[in-house]
């Protein structure tokens, strides 16, 4: 199977200038004395698509991943290194981008469908394809600029997908418009999937990357850092946006290591002693701590979907809460529990052993216990504070023990919040009464 892509060596330069006058004098200098700065935009950047793989691009903001989408559809040019494309492309990288907005929406499907090589006429056997996905009724004799968002939206996104392309392109295009529309939007895309088109997509939605993608590339301000499979990439991700630069910059050297040992023998050369979990986390230095002293939670770690521990996490991900305890005298009964909070201090969910079930055996001095909390982050995208208690009930009196009051944060990434504090997530299906599902 060869390239659909091939990406060699690529640097955009931007030159920075202080003030405008700052050009001219530069181009009327007679020395050619240089008054810009070089902004690296991308900076000797190298990867593969192959055909048929679905290829996620991701990164933080200005880490360079519309601008190699620009060079590749060809709408910009690389200052040096070359792109190299086998197929037709079809590219969705902006809101109505290459439509004229004085035409119709029929004209200027037409007009694009002749910008990517097809005929009138093959035009003509896909228009009603393009008119059922957008699903605008008459606004496609309209002109363009009177469409809402939403609107161009959907007219461009139908053209892209629905004119059959070797390589479709897509740069966070589906974070506009309706959830149906966008649920749509995924099933087309899954269909060409299917049917061996190349796909390459740039989003902030990490469980579209970790979905649909065979590999993803991960860039950081404009330089090339790993390629490997979603998960993985993903785990990178959040130790560049936790500014865990040591962590990933360690993990890097070992997947780069080349001195032939296996990657278990690599591993465990590079072990460290193990330490506790929370020294991998952020922990709330001005945490509130207080109890009797009985039961000390002496550990805790929040632990993502992959077993990775972290402050951050995907909505819609599982993840686990655990905190470890160790026991100063005899108790009869613990009780183990975590709250969450926003910033404001509103309790937002939370939980312990005894509503779940769990009942803990009686315990004696120097016992230690480790309880885990795994359930699915609902909560919207945002930060939250972390709080948890060993307790219990003596003589019809509540005893705390142990409690570590706003001990850590929480920061949920999310591409798709809903209304309130936590998503319902709703399963919607929308279909025109006597007719087909939409």
């Amino acid at each position: 199977m060869g390239n659909a892509i091939t990406v060699k060596d690529v640097t955009k330069i931007y030159k920075m200038y202080e003030k405008p006058i700052d050009r001219l004098k530069e181009s009327l200098h007679p020395a050619h004395r240089e008054y810009h700065k070089k902004f690296y935009a991308l900076n000797n950047l190298s990867f593969q698509v192959k055909k048929g793989e679905t290829v996620g691009i991701i990164g933080t903001n200005g880490s360079g991943k519309s601008t190699i989408l620009k060079i590749i559809t060809g709408v910009l040019s690389p200052t040096t290194g070359t792109v190299e494309v086998e197929g037709n492309i079809s590219a969705l990288l902006e809101l109505g981008a290459g439509f004229n907005s004085d035409y119709t929406g029929i004209e200027n499907i037409y007009m694009n469908g002749t910008m990517m090589g097809f005929s009138r006429k093959e035009m003509d056997g896909k228009l009603q394809d393009i008119l059922d996905f957008a699903d605008i009724g008459d606004f496609v004799h309209q002109p363009v600029k009177t469409y809402s968002s939403g609107m161009f939206i959907r007219l461009a996104f139908a053209l892209a997908i629905n004119v059959e392309p070797e390589i479709l392109i897509v740069d966070e295009a589906l974070s506009v418009g309706d959830v149906f529309f966008q649920s749509k939007c995924y099933r087309r895309m899954e269909e060409i999937r299917q049917k061996g088109t190349t796909i390459l997509m740039v989003t902030h939605d990490m469980g579209s990357i970790i979905k649909y993608c065979d590999k993803v590339v991960l860039l950081n301000k404009g330089n090339f850092v790993a390629e490997g499979p979603p998960g993985h990439m993903v785990d990178l991700y959040k130790k560049i946006l936790a500014n865990q630069m040591d962590s990933l910059k360690e993990e890097l050297e070992e997947m780069n290591d080349f001195s032939g040992e296996t990657a278990g023998e690599n591993r465990e050369k590079r072990k460290k002693p193990v330490g506790l979990m929370k020294e991998k986390l952020t922990i709330n230095g001005s945490r509130t701590e207080y109890g009797d002293g009985r039961a000390e939670i002496y550990d805790l770690g929040l632990l993502d979907e992959r077993g990775n521990i972290s402050n951050l996490l995907l909505k819609g991900e599982n993840f686990t809460i655990k905190e470890k305890i160790r026991f100063n005298a005899a108790i009869e009964s613990p009780i183990f529990t975590y709250t969450i909070k926003d910033k404001k201090g509103t309790e937002l969910s939370g939980t312990n052993t005894m509503f779940e079930g769990t009942d803990i055996r009686p315990v004696k001095a120097g016992d230690e216990y480790e309880v885990s909390f795994t359930q699915k982050m609902t909560l919207q995208g945002g930060e939250y504070l972390l709080s948890m208690s060993c307790t219990g009930f003596e003589l019809g009196e509540h005893v705390v023990y142990h409690r570590l009051y706003d001990v850590a944060n929480i920061t949920v990434i999310s591409n798709k919040n809903t209304v309130g504090v936590y998503d319902m997530e709703s399963v919607v299906e929308a279909k025109m009464i006597g007719g087909e599902s939409r």
